[in-house]
This record gives structure tokens, C-alpha cells and sequence, in this order.
């Protein structure tokens, strides 16, 4: 006698979501002692993700159908299931995450109708975003996080809620954690905060200027390398965004930042030296310098042009162009300090 067993019928766009919300709720009333009921309940969460990210990207074989996927992404904002992924996120397994990981991407660009639900609904409950940001204190979860939250910076709404948010601020302490990875992904996600969006970034600076170079003096200034490095790559690089024209005006006539530019540029770091002098040049060219700048310039000029005479371009750089710059900077250099009247 045999039996014949019908295959399990694939679960609806509805059903899985229950399905998911079911399991992640199950992992509430799981507590340390019923390890097995905790495991199980994690391996039911695992065995829904795979199912989700099947229905939102399918096999390699068989393309995602399209109706499904926004059924599904609906259901999910609807039941609160974008909470609870957050939320449940530090007690999932490496497999779990991934899995996450790559769906949440999915969903956030996943359109109904005109509207992407899952940014609606991140703008929100912009509490999650917080979240995802105070989530880099947790090794264990950040860089899931941080991937997370760098699908969220693409979104013009959702980058601006951050940089507005007072956990913003937490960025200039976790790009310089001790943890190197953590630390790197840290920056990866200031960095698409600051360059992602060029007008959100413009009206953030415009209103929190001082607090923000207060701050980001410290990472200019901080004994790790890497860090010295790279915000002061990423400062040339928003500050010759063209909405921030207003923002680099008034940071070039500041002379607390010439004096910090101008002590980079004497780092023994060859790399450093070359990003410094880049911003240093737009100083000194600086048509309308303010008598303070001219000041700082005259007083140290001989130092200075010893510097420049000494700088050579990177490796991979256009050497005419460099030496060109470099000379037009000495000139000007030599015109500022024979200036009258500069006696501070």
C-alpha cells in the first residue's frame, strides 16, 4: 500500500506575515531557562525569513511575482512587523540577520502605487531610526544595523530626520570606538549622512553650525589616524558641495580653522598633509580673507611657505596641476605678508 503525500500549499503574502509576526511575538514569552523553546522559536523566525526573502527576490530561477511582494510589503507595515524586526533584531541568529538584512533593502524601494510603505512608515515611527543608530553600542548588531540604516540615509525624509535628531551626535563618538569595524561602519553611515543629500545637509548646517564644527574639531584633532584621515577628506568633500557655498565661506573666514588646517598640514602623515593642504588653498584664495586671516598668515609665512616648497603631490595625483596650485598659493602667501598694517 502506498501514500501519497500533496506537497504543502506556499503560504499567501498575508499568511507569512502572520506567520513572521507569530514567531517574533513568540520570542517575547521565551525566558532564559526554556533554552529549547527559545531555540525553536528562533528556528521558526529563521525558517519565515528564508520564505520572505524568497517571495521578495526569489530563487535565481524563478523571478519574484511582483503582486505578491506588495501584498506582502503592506501586510508588514500594517501589522507593525518593520517594529518588531528592529526590536527582536539582537536576539536573532547570524542567519536571521543576514536574511533581514537584505529583505529590509527590498522593502524600503518597494513602491504601492506611488508611495514606498515601508518609508512612510519609518517616517512614521522615526523612533525606529534612533534606534538603528544607538545600535552601533551593540558589537554584536551594529553592522547589520548600520547596513540597515544606510538603506534608510538613501531616503531624503528619513537622512534628515537623523541629522536633526539629538542621536546624531552619538556619530562623533562611534566613529572613533575601539572596535575597527565598528568604528569604519560607523563613519560609512556619517559619511552618506553628510553627502547623500546636499540640501537637507545645507539647511542641518545652516542652523547647526557651531555645535557641528565644535564637534567635528575633535575628530580633526583626534590622536587616531584614521580618523584624522578620513574627516578630513569627508570635510572637503561637503563643504565644496555647491548648496554648502554659504557654509564654506563662513568656515574659511574663521581663523580657529585655519590654525587647525594649518597643523595638519604638518602632519607626518604624507596623505593627511596633501587632503590639508587642499582645504588650506581655498583659505588663501580666498578673495575677501578677513584681516584676522591675513593676520595668521603674514605671522607664519616663512613656516608656511617651508611647508609648501617641501609638499609634493600624492601618488595618482595630477603633479601640474598640484605645482600649479602650490604656486599660486606661495604667491599669494608673499603678497599677504608684505601687506601694511597687519600687526596683530
Amino acid at each position: 500500500m502506498s501514500f501519497f503525500f500533496k506537497p504543502s500549499r506556499p503560504k499567501t503574502p498575508q499568511e507569512l506575515v502572520k506567520a513572521i509576526k507569530d514567531s517574533l511575538m513568540g520570542l517575547d514569552t521565551k525566558t532564559v531557562v526554556e533554552v529549547k523553546a527559545l531555540e525553536k522559536a528562533l528556528e521558526e523566525v529563521e525558517k519565515n525569513f528564508v520564505t520572505m526573502k524568497l517571495m521578495l527576490s526569489g530563487d535565481g530561477e524563478v523571478e519574484p511575482n511582483m503582486d505578491h511582494v506588495s501584498q506582502m510589503t503592506l501586510e508588514i507595515c500594517k501589522e507593525d512587523v518593520l517594529a518588531l524586526f528592529l526590536h527582536k533584531l539582537p536576539i536573532f541568529g547570524w542567519e536571521a540577520r543576514k536574511d533581514l538584512v537584505h529583505c529590509w533593502s527590498i522593502l524600503l524601494k518597494q513602491k504601492v502605487g506611488s508611495t514606498c510603505c515601508c518609508v512612510r512608515y519609518m517616517e512614521n515611527h522615526s523612533e525606529l531610526l534612533d534606534f538603528l543608530v544607538v545600535c552601533y553600542d551593540n558589537k554584536d548588531i551594529a553592522l547589520n544595523c548600520g547596513n540597515m540604516l544606510r538603506e534608510c540615509i538613501k531616503y531624503p525624509t528619513l537622512a534628515k530626520y537623523i541629522l536633526e535628531s539629538p542621536s546624531f551626535e552619538l556619530f562623533f563618538k562611534y566613529v572613533g570606538l575601539p572596535n575597527f569595524d565598528v568604528a569604519s561602519d560607523a563613519f560609512s553611515t556619517f559619511k552618506d549622512l553628510l553627502t547623500k543629500h546636499a540640501t537637507a545637509v545645507s539647511e542641518f548646517l545652516t542652523a547647526h553650525y557651531d555645535e557641528f564644527f565644535e564637534q567635528y574639531e575633535k575628530l580633526l584633532t583626534s590622536t587616531n589616524y584614521v580618523t584624522r584621515r578620513q574627516s578630513l577628506k569627508l570635510l572637503s568633500e561637503f563643504l565644496l558641495e555647491p548648496p554648502n557655498s554659504h557654509i564654506m565661506k563662513r568656515y574659511i573666514a574663521e581663523v580657529r580653522h585655519l590654525k587647525i588646517i594649518m597643523t595638519l598640514m604638518k602632519d607626518s602623515s604624507k596623505n593627511i598633509q596633501i587632503s590639508a593642504f587642499h582645504i588650506f588653498k581655498v583659505f588663501v584664495a580666498n578673495p575677501n580673507k578677513p584681516r584676522d586671516i591675513k593676520v595668521i598668515l603674514a605671522k607664519n609665512h616663512e613656516r608656511l611657505l617651508a611647508l609648501l616648497y617641501n609638499l609634493s603631490a600624492g601618488k595618482g595625483a595630477d603633479d601640474d596641476q598640484f605645482e600649479e596650485e602650490k604656486e599660486l598659493i606661495i604667491k599669494e602667501i608673499e603678497r599677504v605678508s608684505q601687506l601694511p598694517n597687519l600687526e596683530s
